[in-house]
């Protein structure tokens, strides 16, 4: 579906009820090629979560005139009326994606007068609308993967309460991605290749801002020190919640970037509440001993009474366990 007027429609962000259909806000051109309207700027993370092996695409807009705030190490704080659309998919085949991709789903973040609100809309057979689905839906999809196997998931898009599971500081909804270090990376935009924050400062979203930055690496980019990759890891991954302001802050463990203290990253660190979760294990990261770490036991499970995270997958990362198996192996006892 081609909009018209090619703009964001600022009312329909800011309305109470959301609308039935994705195209209904104009944040693309064309709804279903995903082409960016005007003001709707894509951008990519350093590291990105793990959800099930499915790509992502991700865009930012920030209402004409206004501007989002820097804080260090913390996600910027945007102004009344900006949006994070985030759509999730699979490719058909990983092996040659110009064969194409199956579109599961578009995640929105919405900051209204009274804070951000997150909506799902999922896409229809066709391809060609994304409908609104606030309890949920399962979907079944296979593609190939590198290797030529046929792989198979059961995708979850989560309903309004799953999103609070993870999207929450300080018991408010809030985004996890787009920290200004998450963002510090060249990306390949239609007009030029430029460092994500300096085009954010030129199309004026941002202040101007100095981007040294701690800032995480690619995980998967096996030039950095396994030690660099495994931290950057769990914290897109886990530090999100495992922080002094998210949800599991009682647990003690911190897996945000900025944390140092080897208890609190989990070194020889015993569970605040034993059960089901430890695996029987004493400590979440027993050095040397990764088999009895209660971190690696519990990003192996898939029992949705043990598994971490316990939402947004059905599938063990098997890459990032193996990278993680090994961090501990290596590590002093």
């Amino acid at each position: 579906m081609i909009n018209s007027l090619y703009a964001v429609d600022n009312i329909v962000i800011l309305q109470d009820k959301f609308p039935k259909n994705l195209s209904d806000f104009s944040f693309f051109e064309d709804t279903q090629a995903q082409i960016p309207s005007k003001g709707v700027i894509p951008y990519e993370l350093i590291s990105s979560l793990f959800s099930d092996y499915s790509y992502k695409q991700r865009w930012v807009y920030v209402p004409k005139g206004k501007k989002a705030i820097f804080n260090q190490d913390e996600v910027f704080d945007f102004p009344v009326g900006s949006a994070l659309i985030k759509t999730f998919y699979y490719p058909l085949d990983e092996r040659d994606l110009s064969l194409g991709k199956k579109l599961m789903e578009t995640r929105l973040l919405l900051r209204k007068t009274h804070g951000w609100e997150a909506v799902s809309y999922a896409w229809n057979e066709t391809q060609d609308e994304a409908i609104i689905k606030k309890a949920g839906k399962t979907i079944l999809n296979e593609w190939i993967d590198f290797k030529g196997e046929i792989q198979s998931v059961r995708y979850r898009v989560p309903n309004k309460n799953q999103c609070k599971e993870c999207h929450t500081t300080n018991d408010t909804l809030t985004p996890i991605g787009p920290k200004a270090r998450n963002l510090n990376k060249v990306f390949d935009y239609q007009d030029e290749s430029v460092n994500q924050l300096t085009k954010w400062m030129k199309v004026a979203y941002i202040d101007e801002i100095d981007i040294e930055l701690n800032t995480p690496v690619n995980w998967e980019d096996k030039r950095h020190s396994l030690d660099a990759r495994v931290k950057s890891y769990l914290d897109i991954n886990c530090g999100h919640c495992h922080s002094s302001t998210g949800g599991a802050n009682s647990t003690g463990l911190y897996l945000d970037l900025t944390e140092n203290r080897p208890t609190h990253r989990g070194i020889y660190k015993k569970p605040v509440a034993t059960g089901r979760g430890s695996g029987g294990h004493e400590f979440s990261i027993s050095p040397g001993n990764p088999e009895e770490s209660i971190l690696l036991y519990r990003m192996i499970s898939t029992d949705p009474g043990v598994m971490m995270p316990e939402s947004g997958r059905s599938l063990s990362h098997k890459e990032a366990i193996e990278m993680i198996r090994e961090w501990i192996n290596k590590m002093e006892t």
